[in-house]
Parts: structure tokens; sequence; C-alpha cells
């Protein structure tokens, strides 16, 4: 009843951070409040000539924008494994990157046999959560509070699981195949010029990038409300506090994280469809959204899915602008906002301790 009790008022306490932040810094609120009109004023309005002399074209501007927030969107898919895994449970799986390249390779072979594309979400997740459980119940069950050994565990399964993927689907690019139903462009409702004759033209943008979004959002919020909000997530929490305690009152907590780790693989394994249909699937995207997914839960703060999300938008859009404004130092932007979160604020940005 205790740990109940502890997690209602956790719960209580998330709601009211943002207002008691407001509260406690009155200039800072200002200020985003401030650079939130000011973005929408990006977005929405018609540039005045001299302003896209001195900033650019509007189109780059507001693709590199939209870009950058969809490819936050898969980040976080990828990363909110990994914060479940990593930040809630304390389990160093440095073979999460492997996990999202595996189901990426599955959810390709699964549209190229079936001919359909949702499908393949099922079939990764099922698959990559199963290999999850087993490393949940072969590697972590018996390395448990043991983070280097963890660590050095999963480097090396990492290598072995590339080098099986390497040998099934080779070194060649794959990419699976947008369902017609999401191919081609959308207008937005965001202006990009203004013709002689009064006729405005809008912004197209690729359908299945903003419906992936919108899945990830939804998401997100499942899984905050599964973690914050019932008796699941303050289980998972309290055994995570006092394990010993959480066991004494009958609850299988062995059986109740390797769900969890199961579930978080799944995650990674539905994050690598979504991941090869905008973008490829290739030997080394491992390897990059693993270091993707450890910035987001730095920059974000362990266990919290909010965090997971704010960073995984703000790596997201690093990249995309570093890319479109600074194409030889794009790599360099998003580990600097992790060196300055971890500068000022090294429990992360929406941490839950």
């Amino acid at each position: 009843m205790a740990r109940v009790g502890l997690g209602s008022a956790t719960a209580e306490g998330d709601r009211n951070r943002l207002a008691v932040w407001i509260e406690h810094h009155p200039l800072a609120a200002v200020v985003l409040a401030a650079a939130i009109v000011f973005l929408l004023w990006l977005v929405f309005a018609d540039w005045p000539e001299e302003f896209e002399r001195w900033a650019g074209r509007k189109r780059v501007f507001v693709s590199a924008l939209l870009n950058g927030i969809t490819l936050g969107g898969l980040y976080f898919l990828v990363a909110a494994g990994f914060s479940l895994i990593f930040g809630l449970m304390r389990n160093v799986n440095l073979a999460h990157g492997s996990l999202y390249l595996f189901g990426g390779y599955l959810g390709y072979a699964t549209v190229q046999a079936t001919g359909s594309w949702l499908p393949a979400f099922l079939v990764a997740f099922v698959l990559v959560a199963l290999a999850g459980l087993l490393l949940q119940v072969l590697v972590f069950r018996h390395m448990e509070g043991e983070e280097l050994r963890q660590t050095l565990v999963t480097i090396g399964l990492s290598i072995v699981f590339a080098d099986l993927m390497l040998w099934v689907w080779g070194g060649d690019f794959y990419q699976i195949p947008t369902p017609d139903w999401l191919a081609g462009p959308v207008e937005l409702p965001i202006v990009l010029d203004v013709r002689p004759n009064g006729e405005a033209v809008y912004l197209r943008y690729p359908r299945v990038r903003l419906v992936i979004f919108a899945a990830s959002v939804v998401l997100g919020l499942l899984l905050w409300l599964i973690v914050n909000k019932t008796r699941i997530g303050t289980l998972i929490r309290a055994g995570v506090d006092d394990r010993e305690m959480l066991a004494a009152s009958a609850v299988p907590v062995q059986l109740l994280f390797a769900l969890v780790f199961a579930f978080g693989a799944g995650l990674a394994g539905m994050a690598g469809v979504v991941g090869g249909t905008f973008q490829s699937l290739s030997p080394g995207e491992d390897t990059r959204f693993l270091l993707a997914s450890l910035v987001v839960v730095i920059v974000g703060g362990m266990g919290s899915i909010p965090g997971a999300a704010l960073g995984a938008l703000l790596i997201g859009l690093a990249e995309q602008f570093g890319s479109v404004y600074l194409p030889t130092y794009a790599i360099v932007f998003s580990f600097l906002i992790m060196v300055l979160v971890l500068a000022f604020r090294p429990q992360g940005l929406l941490s839950l301790r």
C-alpha cells in the first residue's frame, strides 16, 4: 500500500511539475513562450523578402523542421524501449541497436513475403520481444546490478548479432516499400510563398512521415499512462526502488521485469520497421541508433517517457538543421546538446530523480 501511495504522489508531482517550474523560473518561461511564438510565426507567416534573403528560403527551413520532428518520432520509438530497460530497470543493454536493426530486417522480409505493410509491425514486435526475453532470462538475470559486466557482455553480443545479420542479409541497403495508402505527399496549411496573383503556395509533405509521427505520439501517451497511471507501472517503479520489498509482497518480480524487457525490445523491433520505411536498413544502423538512444535518454532523463520524447525531439531537430545549414558539423550538435545537459543538469531535463 505504501508503494501505491508513493506512485500516486509521484504522478501528482508530475502533473504539477510544469506549474512549479514556471513559478520558480518566470523569466525562462517568458523566453520560452516568446520562442514558441516566434517559431509559429516562422512556420505559418509569409516571410518578408528581406528576412528570406537573410535566413534563406522558407521551404528549406520548414522542411528541415518537419524532418527533424519526424526523425525525433523515430528516435523516440527506439529510445522509449531503451529508457524502459536502462532508465527504469537499470539494465545496460548495448545490444539495443541490434534489436532495432533485427526488427527492420524482419519487417522487410515480412513485407516481401506477404506484400502487406502492417503485419510487419506485429512480426517484428513479437520476434524481437522474444529475443529480448531470452536476453533478459539468459544474460541480465545473472548479472543484476553489475553494470560493467552488462556493458561488456552486451557489446560482445552486439558484435555477434551484427555479424549474424550481415551473414543472413548481406551488406546491401534495404528499404521497406511504403504502402499505397500512405504513398505520396499531403498538402499542409503552411504557406511557403504567395504568387503575384495572390495565390498561396502550400507545403506538400510525405504522408507516411506524418502518420508515423502521429503513431509515435499516441504510443508515447500510452506508455506514459502505463508507467504513471496503472498498477503495473507502480509495480515496475517499486521494483526498481526496492525489489526485495516488492518480492515479499508476493509479486513475481522476475516475471514482471522479463516482460518489461521484452516489451522494450519489441518497441525497438517496431522502430526498425519504421526506420526501414522512410530511411533504409544497412549494416551500421544498429550502432547509429544505439548512440542516438543513449544521447536521447541522457538528455531527457533516465526512466522518463516525457524526457525521452523531449530528448528525441531535440536530437532530431539538431541533426536535421545541422545537416541543412552546417553539414560539416551536423554530427557535433547532438553531442553538444548532451554535453550541455550533463554540465548544467546531469540528471536530464525531465528526470524522475
